[in-house]
């Protein structure tokens, strides 16, 4: 075979793998929901466009944790929400101090630093979060029965949600905790449209994670091993990975991409007990959509939720905005159970 007919037989062989993903189900939504959001830019302005990027950032930081959680672990964790909500009250008991004394003594540079100082502090406590619920609950439900693994972790997880919600309410009670903003800076004008300052912020803090876990996961030894777990538990342990500290660093990654998403959307999102459940809503319809477990595509489905969510929103009605979703999703469950991109989930997986 010459030279030329190689690179010919690579370009058919490039050129009809292009084809077929443009035809399939992953590739006709990503097509329709390029076209949908350039239609209602122009139709509505740029407004609805920004806010599916910041809001869809968000999203996908939060579906990466709890499809990375169902990937590796086979846990539906229902106890997602609370991870964003243990985020959204350690930013506020963080930043709201420091606004207040910001308030009778200015200082440009600790304004400047104060919401990231909030932030890394909700992260951290998420991650401590997760560490403290995979030694303390998952661990021990491992030890003693690992049949019917996921509708046990499921019950599990609802339990955990139950307690953390009114142990919440408890102790800080039932009233919203939310701030004006983090910054005190005027809007930017971004393709015409005023932005605020945090919803810059929040994309931005989204990119740079996103960009650092995949690096993490990619590049990495330990993600790696993380990888290797998700596709084959009893192999990994085979050729000398710590299945425990894989867990334990899986829930933790879960638990603190959450907990920055409650922190970095306290401005839109105020803290209170239950708050959580819109979001891990939203997260589960990201899963779903784009497949159990497959977490590369959780990101690309949290921007196809935001803009779904602001589409209804605009053209619609608020009161839509999670009726259309969920109803979309059941139609998937229906003829697409494996969702769009394809599930990684152990045991679910597409032939």
């Amino acid at each position: 075979m010459t030279e030329l007919t190689v690179k010919e037989s690579v370009q058919e062989s490039a050129s009809t793998r292009l084809r077929r993903w443009l035809l399939s189900p992953a590739g006709i939504t990503i097509i329709l929901s390029i076209a949908a959001a350039i239609y209602a830019t122009v139709d509505g302005g740029p407004f609805i466009l920004v806010n599916t990027i910041v809001t869809g950032g968000m999203w996908a930081l939060l579906s990466m944790g709890l499809s990375l959680v169902f990937g590796v672990m086979n846990i539906p964790n229902f106890a997602h929400g609370e991870f964003f909500v243990a985020g959204s009250f350690t930013a506020y008991f963080v930043f709201n101090p420091i606004r207040h004394y910001l308030a009778e003594n200015p200082n440009a540079l600790l304004s400047a630093l104060a919401p990231f100082v909030a932030i890394i502090a909700a992260s951290i406590v998420g991650l401590i979060l997760g560490l403290v619920l995979e030694i303390v609950v998952f661990r021990q439900l491992r030890k003693r029965s690992r049949e019917q693994w996921i509708m046990n972790s499921f019950l599990l997880t609802v339990g955990v949600s139950v307690v953390l919600i009114n142990g919440a309410q408890l102790i800080w009670g039932a009233d919203f905790k939310g701030i004006p903003g983090y910054f005190n800076f005027p809007p930017m004008n971004l393709f015409g449209a005023n932005v605020a300052v945090d919803r810059i912020v929040a994309f931005a803090i989204a990119v740079v994670t996103l960009i650092a876990f995949w690096y993490f996961m990619r590049r990495t030894q330990t993600g790696r091993a993380i990888r290797a777990v998700a596709q084959d538990e009893t192999g990994a342990k085979m050729v000398g990975i710590d299945l425990n500290r894989i867990l334990m660093l899986t829930m933790a990654l879960s638990a603190g991409l959450a907990a920055m998403a409650g922190a970095s959307l306290l401005f839109m999102f105020p803290a209170y007990p239950s708050a959580g459940l819109g979001p891990l809503y939203v997260a589960w319809y990201v899963v779903i959509l784009v497949g159990l477990g497959n977490v590369s595509a959780a990101v690309v489905g949290g921007f196809m939720v935001a803009l779904l969510q602001n589409l209804t929103s605009f053209y619609v009605g608020p009161g839509w905005v999670d009726v259309i979703p969920t109803a979309i999703i059941i139609v998937i469950l229906i003829f697409i159970p494996s969702g769009l991109f394809g599930s990684e989930v152990k045991g679910i997986q597409e032939q």
